[in-house]
């Protein structure tokens, strides 16, 4: 897997990622380069190639010079996003997605979970979008420092989550305001799918729904936007009790 963007990868190569080697547009190799000089310190096999040469590489377009060849993206527990938490004597936090299958959209969340502090991510195994360039390079470096699990089933997923302690809620319309509900415990959110929204045999297992305000013509949000203002509200709470 490609991981392409400046940015993108010095967050890979300082979170430990698995690099074959990174290519460099030939042009970078006399100047002073912070990817240069991280992937010598990090004894990272370095390759300067013509920008011709690597625009036909590139899986985005949009590489800036710079790619990073990866294994692929190595996906996580439930159980490992759960002990990250408790390690960080953090009281949980996660997203389940169920469905989302636009790139952009996945990347979008993960970047956005990852600066509000969401200890992990849940996503099914089939009919959703997984990890892939497009993904890495909208989270723009974040993935880097995300948990990822990858799971078959979603409602056995939010059972175990239930049985350490965590509170389930839908993001969706027809619940509870989300500005009236206390938010502040073990929680995970379900964000459903760019247009179906939650499978209705995944909500019967939730505690709750939780509803954002919607005052124009349009009676929805993208789910990435969603899912920002949901996430942004729990972290919200949490501050204000600390």
């Amino acid at each position: 897997m490609n991981i392409e963007g400046k940015n993108q990868v010095i967050e890979a190569i300082k979170n430990d990622s698995t690099i074959n080697k990174i290519i460099v547009d030939k042009n970078y190799a006399t100047r002073k380069d912070d990817v240069i000089s991280l992937a010598k310190k990090g004894k990272i096999r370095i390759e300067f190639m013509p920008k011709k040469g690597m625009d036909e590489i590139s899986k985005t377009g949009h590489h800036q010079g710079y790619i990073a060849q990866t294994i692929d993206f190595v996906y996580s527990e439930i159980e490992d996003i759960l002990n990250s938490a408790k390690e960080k004597d953090h009281t949980p936090f996660v997203v389940l997605l169920d469905g989302i299958e636009d790139p952009h959209n996945l990347g979008a969340i993960i970047r956005t979970c990852e600066c509000a502090g969401v200890d992990g991510i849940v996503i099914p195994k089939v009919r959703a979008c997984q990890v892939n360039e497009t993904v890495v390079r909208t989270s723009a470096g974040a993935i880097s420092n995300m948990k990822i699990a990858r799971v078959t089933n979603l409602k056995t997923a939010i059972d175990f989550l239930k049985e350490n302690g965590l509170w389930i809620y839908v993001a969706e319309t027809g619940g509870e305001n989300i500005y009236t509900q206390n938010l502040t415990g073990p929680i995970a959110v379900v964000i459903g799918s760019e247009g179906n929204g939650v499978k209705q045999s995944l909500k019967a297992y939730c505690d709750g729904i939780l509803t954002l305000p919607l005052h124009g013509s349009v009676n929805s949000l993208n789910a990435s936007c969603a899912s920002a203002i949901v996430v942004y509200e729990i972290l919200r709470q949490r501050e204000e009790k600390i």
